[in-house]
């Protein structure tokens, strides 16, 4: 459990999965906000400077892949870490990877998964993700 309550920023615009992503986290002792867009999202992001974001890709007004590329372009969220969740490839059967958002938008999120996505999978990457970035941080 991080000593000092590290904040993720959950953005989608399905209430259920903001909750399920939320409650597959909550015991790791994470502060959570969340937003409906990548509009929301990336106002939440300059108030809340959070230490990760975990991402819809279809979603109304700003979707995440363009959402993604404005905060790689933005200085000072950069270098937040983004994993991008979709359930593109269960609708359509087309299937993206961390690479093909990169070749597609020319900036790669840190991690892709398809939904649903396995919670304990969820839980991991979030962790391995926020000490990557703390340790960067201390260096």
């Amino acid at each position: 459990m991080p000593s000092e309550a590290k904040t993720v920023l959950i953005v989608d615009d399905e209430p259920d999965m903001r909750e399920f992503v939320q409650v597959a986290l909550e015991d790791d002792g994470y502060r959570f906000v969340t937003a409906t867009d990548g509009a929301a999202a990336l106002a939440l992001v300059a108030e809340e400077q959070p230490a990760l974001i975990v991402m819809d890709v279809q979603m109304p007004k700003k979707d995440g892949l363009t959402t993604l590329y404005d905060l790689r372009q933005d200085a000072a969220a950069k270098s937040i870490p983004v994993i991008l969740l979709t359930g593109v490839s269960e609708k359509t059967g087309v299937r993206f990877t961390a690479e093909s958002v990169e070749e597609y938008m020319g900036e790669r999120p840190d991690a892709y998964f398809d939904k649903p996505v396995d919670p304990e999978v969820l839980r991991r990457a979030v962790g391995e993700l926020i000490g990557r970035a703390a340790d960067s941080a201390a260096s």
